[in-house]
């Protein structure tokens, strides 16, 4: 059963980068449904069975939470609009750059990087600069959805370094109906400003943001949730890696997406070096953990473009 989940959860990730990049929607009106819809979905529930936890709501929980739906919002509208400007594969492995993001930041924050850690950032560096030098070849489009797809990398790193600190006292179904619902909000000022419509699609195109919803929102990040109470961290994070070939092979198929061989080899060498980084990180929080130095559990594992 294990397995199957595994393979499901694989699959609803993995599907997210091609759906979206075929979805005749803009950008920011594909994020503002999903955040919508994912906030009904998995959090409204909790509206009613945690009335108590919202009304403790603190200063310091509202900030986390305002961080967190804030870079997610950013997040989001980066990575798609990426996907309309660069393959499904560059842009799916460019953001799933995140946890390298995290350690990164956790190094400016004063964290000590360990050997492994450098080793694999360094890997995935050069898959990156094999990735953008094609598509720089190819066009200045593709290059610039290649940039939006490291910053959405980047801004889910933040996005998941805030919501892992809003988790220390917020339970699940709250931490989503809140963040989901002010990311909404956000991203539906975002719509205002910019003047993208968030209706008058065809139905093709509603379509395609109730699947993504409901396949990467409740079928991949769920499904993941639930692998970590049977699971490692490390284990689902090395799972988890599979988007990036996972993405690659649905838009060959599906979207007929054919890329440079270089362009594969700049992918195998990300895929290689954030699995070594999570490794190293995971080594890391066991160590802190044997000398009693870390109080609360890690924080679950990055999904790659959400």
């Amino acid at each position: 059963m294990t397995v199957f989940l595994s393979i499901l959860g694989v699959i609803g990730v993995s599907a997210s980068g091609p759906i979206m990049a075929a979805t005749a929607a803009p950008a920011l009106a594909i994020a503002f449904w999903r955040n919508l819809l994912g906030a009904v979905l998995m959090g409204g529930p909790a509206a009613v069975s945690k009335r108590a936890e919202f009304a403790a709501l603190t200063r310091a929980d509202c900030r986390r939470l305002a961080i967190a739906a804030a870079a997610l919002a950013l997040h989001f509208a980066c990575f798609i609009t990426a996907l309309k400007l660069t393959s499904v594969a560059a842009a799916t492995a460019l953001v799933c750059l995140q946890v390298a993001w995290i350690a990164l930041f956790d190094a400016l924050l004063g964290s000590r990087a360990q050997g492994t850690v450098v080793a694999g950032l360094a890997v995935a560096f050069v898959g990156v600069v094999i990735i953008t030098g094609f598509d720089l070849s190819l066009s200045r489009e593709a290059l610039l959805g290649d940039i939006l797809a490291l910053a959405g990398g980047a801004l889910a790193g933040i996005y998941q370094m805030a919501g892992a600190a809003a988790r220390r006292t917020l339970s699940t179904g709250t931490y989503t109906t809140l963040c989901y619902g002010a990311c909404a909000v956000i991203l539906l000022g975002m719509c205002a400003v910019t003047n993208q419509p968030i209706i008058g699609f065809t139905p093709a195109a509603w379509a395609g943001i109730l699947a993504v919803t409901l396949l990467a929102q409740i079928m991949g990040h769920s499904v993941f949730n639930h692998l970590l109470a049977v699971m490692s961290p490390l284990v689902v994070s090395m799972i988890i890696l599979l988007e990036i070939p996972g993405a690659a092979i649905l838009a060959a198929v599906f979207l007929g997406e054919k890329l440079p061989a270089g362009t594969y080899g700049g992918l195998a060498l990300i895929l290689v070096g954030l699995a070594v980084v999570i490794r190293g990180q995971q080594r890391r929080r066991s160590r802190r953990r044997t000398l009693g130095q870390e109080g609360i559990a890690a924080p679950p594992p990055v999904l790659g473009g959400e």
